[in-house]
């Protein structure tokens, strides 16, 4: 069977590389770029099966299918997960998110040997993962939160937000101006609201906006302490299993 990684990071299409050779195949080509991938598709036939990071150092991997056509099936990677991952998972073999897991990325070649392998495989909609982007794109994020003040209403930007906490079963914010407001929506909910390219949800407690942080601490068992500005708080933490994100997130 013949395989091909496509990743921009060496590093990580090495360690993907590993992870399929320990699952018994081989991985017989590694492209990091849209113009090395279409150059190699131009001059080879189509693989069995495709690991396609989908944000390269030189644009979209989709860039990659108007220049080629490429029927191979495809298991998308990737560290961004607001890419309509529903549709995803729905057009193609599976979607990952980084950093990959070995076990997610053995359930999704057995997924492949599934339903690709036999006589009637799934077909991938490129055409519909595109139009799953474009609608992602356009999703409009929170941009300020309607306060009721007594009979009075106040209107207050995200810009201003520090973070956002649970306390005592309410969902409050704190301002940069050191002040806390009660919220309807729950931490969950927010997490759908916020622009994830500004907010990052710590621990089960916080959601943190980026632009708050002033200084970050190594912390006990591999995990980070967050210090905001006008926020005194010690269990501003960063829970070990969300670190690894977290820190792309900063990227």
């Amino acid at each position: 069977m013949k395989i091909v990684i496509i990743e921009d990071e060496k590093p990580a299409a090495r360690r993907l590389a590993r992870m399929i050779e320990n699952l018994d195949l081989q991985v017989d080509m590694m492209l990091h770029s849209v113009s090395e991938a279409v150059d190699w598709f131009l001059n080879n036939n189509n693989p069995d099966l495709i690991l396609l990071d989908i944000q390269l150092s030189d644009g979209l991997a989709f860039e990659i299918f108007d220049e080629v056509d490429v029927d191979s099936p495809i298991i998308f990677t990737t560290a961004y997960d607001e890419y309509a991952l529903k549709a995803f998972k729905l057009n193609s073999v599976d979607y990952l998110l980084k950093p990959i897991d070995e076990d997610e990325l053995r359930l999704a070649v057995e997924k492949f040997h599934q339903n690709w392998v036999n006589a009637n495989p799934l077909k991938l909609n490129i055409e519909k993962i595109r139009e799953a982007l474009k609608l992602n794109e356009e999703k409009k994020f929170k941009k300020r939160f309607i306060i009721k003040i007594g009979q009075h209403l106040k209107m207050i930007p995200v810009s201003k937000i520090c973070c956002f906490y649970s306390e005592n079963r309410g969902t409050y914010f704190k301002t940069i101006d050191n002040r806390d407001y009660l919220v309807e929506p729950t931490l969950d909910q927010l997490e759908d609201e916020l622009n994830p390219n500004l907010f990052f949800r710590i621990n089960r407690k916080y959601i943190i906006s980026m632009d708050a942080i002033e200084d970050m601490v190594s912390y006990t068992n591999s995990r980070i302490q967050i210090r905001l500005h006008s926020v005194d708080e010690d269990d501003l933490i960063v829970s070990r299993e969300k670190v690894k994100k977290f820190k792309q997130w900063l990227d």
